[in-house]
């Protein structure tokens, strides 16, 4: 378990929550659209990870993996972020934050689950209530940034009507009884431009057009030396 403590922002007016998370979940291969789906399973098949047993898929991973600090430390350089909407349950109520599902791709290529405890997931310290924003979900935009050799490029970006809705993402994870208390979800991605690489710097942000609102957050990404 880990003690988080977010603002959650609520008509523009932020108020510091703190959370305790005991459960990680990372949801893969979650889009809407079958072929987009499988444009992605495609780019990582590409780098030798084998395709998922299911789709959607939930993977586990230490819930003190999540981090809402600005720099990680990785072994070598075969790791990448990802961004996504997350979705954390608390006392029957959900919350949408932004983070990162930074992998190392290396070890995601024999065991995805390995692969998502390798490394931490950086997350935007704002949240806002899913009920504020769910009659225009598909309209909130996720994007995320590489900053490579000094240079930052656009690295995702896409709108979360290509994913699955809210609704079926959690009854499909977790049944009738919904997102648990304490329970924190990544949703999902979108397929990288230019494919997926390493970067000194990610950054991400989950827009909402409607409420005109960001969250955003960015981490510095430390390599460390494999030596044997």
């Amino acid at each position: 378990m880990i003690d988080l403590t977010f603002s959650a922002v609520r008509n523009g007016a932020a108020t510091p929550l703190t959370l305790a998370i005991d459960k990680a979940v990372i949801a893969g291969w979650t889009g809407r659209d079958p072929v987009a789906r499988d444009k992605h399973i495609a780019e990582l098949e590409a780098i030798g990870i084998a395709r998922p047993a299911t789709t959607p898929i939930y993977y586990r991973c230490s819930a003190r993996r999540i981090t809402l600090g600005d720099r990680i430390e990785v072994s070598g350089g075969d790791s990448s972020g990802e961004v996504e909407f997350v979705l954390i349950g608390w006392q029957g109520r959900i919350f949408v934050g932004c983070g990162s599902d930074h992998t190392d791709r290396k070890v995601e290529a024999y065991s995805v689950t390995v692969s998502k405890q390798m490394c931490e997931k950086p997350m935007a310290s704002e949240l806002w209530e899913l009920d504020d924003v769910i009659a225009h979900w598909d309209k909130l935009i996720l994007r995320s940034w590489a900053v490579i050799d000094g240079v930052r490029v656009l690295y995702q970006e896409g709108t979360l009507d290509h994913m699955l809705p809210v609704k079926d993402l959690i009854d499909r994870g977790f049944g009738a009884k919904g997102l648990p208390d304490g329970c924190a979800m990544f949703g999902g991605t979108f397929a990288a431009k230019g494919g997926i690489r390493p970067a000194d710097r990610f950054e991400f942000e989950l827009e909402d057009p409607v409420l005109k609102r960001k969250i955003g957050h960015g981490y510095d990404v430390i390599t460390m030396p494999v030596l044997g």
